[in-house]
């Protein structure tokens, strides 16, 4: 396993390392190997795999594409792997955060419950970004597509000018022995009460909680949550959540490093 530090996460040590690993964005071409390795697994969530992240430097900055496969496979991430993703926190005008439990055909955390939305810009001109200012852009419209393909969530309901960006939390997380997660991942408030009509295939449930009813959700001892949503809510979301009017005071522009 490689110890994962600013010197280790340089863009030709990626791609020395990583073959698979594209400097531009390109779809690799499913192989034997993929045939043995999504066996069992649900088709639709086997072709989301061949969508192209965005691949990392230690500073965020993106220094070539792989698939979603390539990205989140404990082999490559245990050698330094690194995508960017984004994690949305949806409250309606009651202040209730939207939860939803990811579905059981989920490759990467199925049946966890997790923040409103949680997935991983593309690697295209619309969604990648060079710098902050272009990356929080590209996330945002990464939002408004996943939150229409995962719940529904029509994208004027949702408007770019209303997400709030607020901090990157850089993580790893391993999902089982094949899959996991290493990600810098764009944390995003919005504020909206938006018509949900959750996808099947994305979503098993979906609901509004107070902050005391999702502390007491994480004590029952029956229900699991993903990583990265308990290491935001162990750390931050309640601060935050109890800060709603002044949630635009917690943003931040460097990394959080949670490895």
């Amino acid at each position: 396993m490689t110890t994962i530090t600013e010197t280790t996460l340089t863009r030709d040590n990626i791609l020395r390392l990583f073959p698979d690993v594209a400097a531009s964005a390109q779809t690799e071409r499913p192989s034997a190997q993929d045939a043995q390795l999504f066996d069992g697994y649900d088709e639709e969530q086997v072709r989301l795999m061949e969508e192209v992240c965005i691949v990392l430097d230690w500073n965020d900055i993106p220094c070539g594409s792989a698939s979603k496969k390539t990205c989140h496979l404990m082999s490559n991430i245990n050698n330094g792997l690194l995508h960017r993703a984004f994690s949305v926190f949806l409250f309606n005008d009651e202040n209730k955060l939207l939860l939803q439990q990811r579905a059981d055909e989920k490759i990467t955390f199925p049946g966890m419950w997790t923040n409103t939305c949680c997935s991983h810009p593309l690697a295209i001109p619309s969604e990648i970004g060079y710098d902050l200012p272009t990356s929080i852009m590209g996330v945002k419209r990464a939002a408004q597509r996943k939150l229409d393909q995962e719940l529904g969530i029509p994208s004027d309901h949702v408007p770019l000018d209303k997400f709030h960006f607020l901090t990157r939390i850089h993580y790893k997380a391993p999902s089982d022995g094949v899959w996991g997660e290493h990600e810098i991942d764009y944390i995003l408030f919005i504020k909206s009460t938006p018509t949900v009509k959750p996808n099947p295939n994305e979503v098993k449930d979906a609901k509004y909680v107070t902050a005391k009813e999702l502390r007491e959700m994480f004590e029952d001892k029956e229900l699991t949550f993903t990583p990265w949503f308990k290491l935001i809510c162990e750390t931050y979301l309640f601060d935050w959540w109890g800060n709603m009017d002044e949630v635009t005071s917690f943003r931040e522009t460097d990394i959080r490093r949670m490895l």
